[in-house]
């Protein structure tokens, strides 16, 4: 990235912003590893519905764990989710996306009318389904959540790619005895890398919202290991008396995908060049 480059990346308020949050929640999520205040998982019944206070900063829960150790580890379980379900995603859509744009015709047709097919479904829909089919877990939630995300790079992967397939650069290179396979490595997917990461950074979000969603429903990370969607449904019946229970959890997954959102906007602000260059017009 030139000089240039990194100084409007760097006065992009959006960017800012996501990049704090996202680098906060990661800082959080390794230090999990290592650390928490307690064990995440030990009950002290004596200590059982506590307010936050200078001993349990966030309170406890009604077996008396801690929330900000849970908070911490539901952290890092949230984090590989999505890395592992945004990694599925792109692997499988940038394949079939790619051979979508290189062979066309009834290649093209069938991937696009199967992708529109998985994509008719919302995400949460579409993971309950399948996990509903290989049963609850956190294994099983980031392959459902994955599944979902091939359909879209697989559909973002054709649609760059068939414009650069176009190029003089392109053609130049079958020219010369180029193989498919090089093109595409070497000139196709160099070009679209910036519009997979942009992509990337916003399904990553969604994916934590999906995790979510799932261990809230029991589909999900199954107990005594802590998740933010499950810490919300255990809260949920103690709502009136002890609302901690659910606000902290919330306003973790409530920052995680801002975080990421504003991350993904302020980098497609900065590598789409229409979009940069309005912003330098105005």
């Amino acid at each position: 990235m030139s000089e240039g480059k990194s100084f409007h990346l760097f006065r992009n308020v959006n960017f800012i912003i996501g990049f704090l949050i996202t680098l906060i929640i990661l800082l959080t999520a390794l230090l999990s590893l290592g650390y928490t205040p307690y064990d995440p998982n030990r009950m002290n019944l004596s200590h059982r519905f506590q307010a936050p206070s200078s001993a349990h900063w966030l309170g406890t829960d009604q077996y008396g764990r801690d929330i900000l150790s849970r908070v911490m580890k539901g952290a890092i379980n949230s984090i590989i989710v999505g890395m592992v379900a945004v990694s599925i995603g792109m692997s499988f859509g940038i394949l079939l996306g790619s051979l979508a744009a290189f062979y066309k015709k009834w290649v093209d047709e069938s991937i696009m009318r199967i992708s529109d097919v998985l994509y008719g479904f919302p995400a949460v829909l579409s993971a309950i389904l399948i996990t509903s089919i290989l049963g609850p877990g956190v294994i099983n939630s980031m392959i459902a959540i994955g599944i979902f995300n091939i359909p879209i790079f697989a559909r973002l992967t054709r649609a760059t790619s068939l414009s650069i397939w176009e190029r003089d650069y392109v053609t130049s290179a079958k020219a010369i005895g180029r193989s498919n396979a090089g093109i595409i490595w070497r000139h196709v997917l160099p070009n679209i890398l910036s519009s997979l990461i942009v992509q990337g950074t916003v399904q990553f979000a969604i994916a934590i919202l999906a995790e979510a969603g799932l261990s809230y429903l029991g589909l999900g990370t199954q107990p005594p290991h802590a998740s933010w969607g499950r810490m919300l449904q255990e809260a949920q019946t103690f709502m009136g008396t002890s609302a901690w229970l659910a606000i902290f959890p919330g306003c973790a997954i409530a920052l995680a995908v801002l975080g990421f959102n504003l991350l993904g906007d302020g980098l497609r602000d900065m590598l789409d060049p229409k979009l940069s260059r309005i912003q330098r017009l105005g």
